[in-house]
C-alpha cells in the first residue's frame, strides 16, 4: 500500500517535517523518525532525506540521533545556515535548534553540523532557550532577520507563539508575542516574507492550529500582515487555511531558489504530514509494508490578491508533470446519473471543470474515485450545490475515522475548477486557482482502482477531463 509519487518513510515511523534547507543545488529535508516503532519502542531522532525536484527523494540516513545525549530524543525544530559564523562553528555550518525535553521540560537546543547537514553534533547539553516554566514550550522556527542584520524565532508555547531575537542563535531575547486563545494548542509555528502577485511584499505567520471546536480545520493556520522584528500584526483577526481536510498536520513551508543559489520571492513551497494525532497509529500499512508514515504532495505556493485580501494559492509541485508516465485525455463528458470510466487506476493526477447550467443546476455532481467493482467502497469528491459547499467524503471507503470536509462554493457561476490527486494511501483536492484544497488519508484496496462521474437530479459536463497516472522511482 506505499504510494507511489508521495513521500514515504523508509521504515517505522514518520511524523512531523522539518523545514526543508536548499544546499549546493539541492534540497535537504528532515523528519521525525522513529527506527524502533515496530519494536514498541519511543523516541524520535531526524532522519535526512534529499531532493532537486520537491518530488523525488533520496533518503539520507539518520543526521541527528536520538537518546544521543542526556536530554533525551529530538524533536521538531529548524536547519539555518549560518553564512556568517555568527554561532562560531565555521562559516557556512548547519545550525539545528531542536527541542529536547529531559525530565519532561521542554527546551530548545543547538546542534551543528560541519558536513553540510548530514550529521549533527550537539553544541554543548545546556539549552540555548530555556524553559521558563510552562507546559509547551517547543517547534522553534528560525528565520534570519535581514532588515535588522539579526537571527528571529518563533517558539510555539500553549496558546501563544512566543518571539526571540538573537545574533549569535545562542543567546535569545524575547520580543513579543502573538496570541490566539481560540484554536487550540499552536505548534510548529512558521514566518517568512512574500512577493504578491500585485508585486507588493507581505509577511505571513502560519501554525498548526486545531479549530475543530468552531467547526474549522485542525490543519495550517495562517495570516498576512505586518512584521517589525518583534511583533506581527495581522491584515485581518481570522485566519486562512492551507488545507480544509483532515490530514494536513505540522506543515512547515520552505522558499524557492533559482539555479544561481538566490530565493525568489514569489514562490514558496510546503510539505505536510499526511495524518492527524486523533488517529496516528490506524493505518493498514503497519501489516502491508511494516511502516507508518506518509507526507501529502509538495505544493507550490503563491501569494495573491482577491476579494479585498491576500491569501496563499497552492498547486502541486510543478515537476510532478516530470513524472507522468501515460496521459489520457477524455474531452468534455456530459453527464446526467452516472457515467463510469474505461480507466482503472491507483495513482494519478485528474483535472476537469465542473460545468452546469446555473438556472437548472443538479443537486450533486462530482467523482467517485478509489471505487471497488461494486461501488460500496469509494470516495466522493465534487459539490452539493444545494449547500452549496465542495466536499470530499471518505465515509464509504477505508479510513481512520470516516468523516466529510465541506468548503462554501458559489453555484450561480455554473462552474467549478478542480484537479484531484489519487495515491495509495490518499486523495486531495484542490479547487480554482487553490486557495481551498482537501487533503484526506485513506487506504483503498488494490482493486478499489474505478472512477464514476456522478450528477444527480440534473444534468453536467465535466470539461477537458484528463488524467494523468503517475509514477515516481524514490
Amino acid at each position: 500500500m506505499r504510494p507511489n509519487f508521495h513521500f514515504s518513510v523508509p521504515d517505522n515511523w514518520k511524523n512531523d517535517p522539518q523545514r526543508p534547507i536548499y544546499l549546493d543545488g539541492e534540497y535537504h529535508y528532515y523528519y521525525l523518525y522513529n527506527g524502533d516503532y515496530l519494536d514498541g519502542r519511543g523516541g524520535t531522532s531526524w532522519r535526512r532525506a534529499s531532493t532537486r525536484d520537491h518530488v523525488a527523494f533520496q533518503d539520507g540516513g539518520v543526521a541527528i540521533p536520538k537518546f544521543s545525549n542526556a536530554n533525551g530524543d529530538c524533536w521538531s525544530g529548524c536547519i539555518v545556515e549560518d553564512v556568517h559564523n555568527s554561532a562560531g562553528y565555521g562559516e557556512g555550518a548547519v545550525i539545528a535548534l531542536v527541542t529536547q525535553a529531559p525530565e519532561g521540560r521542554q527546551a530548545q537546543y543547538l546542534w551543528y553540523s560541519k558536513d553540510r547537514g548530514r550529521s549533527f553534533q550537539p553544541g554543548g547539553l545546556e539549552p540555548v532557550l530555556p524553559n521558563p516554566g510552562v507546559p509547551d514550550f517547543r517547534d522553534p522556527k528560525v528565520i534570519r532577520d535581514a532588515d535588522r542584520k539579526r537571527w528571529f524565532m518563533a517558539n510555539a508555547e500553549g496558546q501563544k507563539l512566543g518571539f526571540y531575537a538573537s545574533t549569535d542563535l545562542r543567546s535569545w531575547q524575547r520580543v513579543g508575542e502573538f496570541v490566539r486563545t481560540d484554536l487550540g494548542l499552536l505548534e510548529c509555528p512558521d514566518i517568512f516574507r512574500m512577493t504578491a502577485d500585485d508585486g507588493t511584499e507581505h509577511w505571513v505567520l502560519g501554525t498548526s492550529a486545531n479549530g475543530k471546536g468552531r467547526g474549522l480545520p485542525a490543519t495550517y493556520a495562517y495570516w498576512t500582515g505586518a512584521f517589525d522584528g518583534s511583533s506581527f500584526t495581522p491584515d485581518h483577526p481570522e485566519p486562512e487555511w492551507l488545507d480544509y481536510g483532515f490530514d494536513f498536520y505540522g506543515a512547515v513551508t520552505y522558499p524557492h531558489h533559482e539555479a544561481s543559489g538566490k530565493e525568489d520571492g514569489t514562490l514558496r513551497r510546503v510539505i505536510g504530514w499526511a495524518n492527524f494525532w486523533d488517529y496516528p497509529h490506524n493505518t493498514p500499512t503497519l501489516a502491508t509494508d511494516a511502516y507508518n508514515g506518509d507526507d501529502m504532495i509538495v505544493r507550490d505556493l503563491r501569494l495573491k490578491r482577491g476579494n479585498g485580501r491576500y491569501y496563499l494559492a497552492s498547486a502541486p509541485t510543478s515537476a510532478l508533470a516530470n513524472h507522468v508516465k501515460r496521459t489520457h485525455r477524455l474531452g468534455d463528458a456530459a453527464v446526467a446519473g452516472t457515467r463510469d470510466l474505461d480507466f482503472r487506476g491507483l495513482s494519478y493526477d485528474l483535472s476537469c471543470e465542473l460545468v452546469w447550467d446555473p438556472g437548472a443546476p443538479p443537486a450533486n455532481l462530482g467523482l467517485e474515485v478509489c471505487r471497488a467493482p461494486g461501488g460500496g467502497r469509494h470516495v466522493a469528491a465534487g459539490a452539493f450545490l444545494r449547500g452549496p459547499f465542495a466536499y470530499v467524503n471518505r465515509r464509504p471507503t477505508i479510513n481512520p475515522t470516516g468523516g466529510e470536509t465541506q468548503t462554501p462554493i458559489d453555484p450561480s457561476t455554473g462552474r467549478l475548477s478542480i484537479r484531484i490527486l489519487v495515491d495509495r494511501t490518499s486523495v486531495e483536492m484542490f479547487i480554482g486557482d487553490g486557495r481551498v484544497v482537501h487533503s484526506h488519508r485513506v487506504f483503498p484496496l488494490e482493486g478499489d482502482n474505478g472512477i464514476r462521474l456522478y450528477a444527480h437530479e440534473g444534468a453536467a459536463t465535466f470539461r477537458d477531463l484528463t488524467i494523468r497516472e503517475l509514477s515516481v522511482v524514490q
